[in-house]
């Protein structure tokens, strides 16, 4: 009789064997990394194929801007402690670079309803992922590809929705809060009741 617990030890030796030999006899034309490129997994996706799909923006309790900034006022471009209704929302910059960033790094200073990436370009308030892109280039490709991303919906091509950064980041402070555990879901042997 066979011991269960050899037989998987057996297989994992023949593997890595398997491995290592084909490694120390290299074979031109094949390599154990070219397993990663078969099948073509994309590096990267069209962004109209992520705007097809997008979540709608939730309602901004700020915006627009130019409901209280007039587009005739010089503004300010100094680093400075704002006054209200700024000085408690959006906030302060918390843990995303405050030591270097300030509001017009990425608000626009001209136009007070867009963003403005680092080329001076501005881009509409509901495409403000692209200012993230600017920064967190490896986290936007991978939100394009659906990796870093909550997509709800259909998977086999029915109606799907994508969502977007500020859907589970605060801009102004990204990382996630402490949460409490949930707890543990129940046995299948402990479970009580009619089901």
């Amino acid at each position: 009789m066979i011991n269960i617990r050899n037989f998987s030890f057996f297989k994992i030796l023949l593997f890595g064997i398997i491995v290592m030999t084909s490694l120390f006899f290299y074979i031109p034309g094949f390599a154990i990394h070219d397993i990663a490129t078969i099948g073509n997994v994309p590096e990267d996706c069209p962004l109209e194929d992520v705007q097809a799909c997008l979540a709608p923006m939730k309602e901004l309790s700020l915006f627009p801007c130019t409901d209280c900034h007039d587009k005739d006022w010089e503004t300010d471009p100094t680093k400075r402690e704002l006054a209200e209704p700024h000085d408690e929302y959006p906030g302060k910059f918390l843990n995303h670079d405050s030591e270097n960033r300030w509001c017009l790094d990425c608000h626009s200073e001209k136009e007070r309803d867009k963003f403005r990436l680092i080329n001076g370009q501005h881009v509409e308030f509901n495409e403000y992922y692209k200012v993230c892109a600017q920064c967190h280039g490896k986290m936007y490709r991978q939100w394009k590809l659906g990796i870093h991303a909550k997509i709800t919906g259909h998977w086999d091509g029915g109606e799907k929705q994508q969502w977007h950064c500020t859907m589970c980041h605060d801009p102004h402070n990204p990382p996630f809060k402490p949460q409490k555990p949930a707890a543990p879901p129940v046995r299948p042997e402990n479970l009580r009741g009619d089901y």
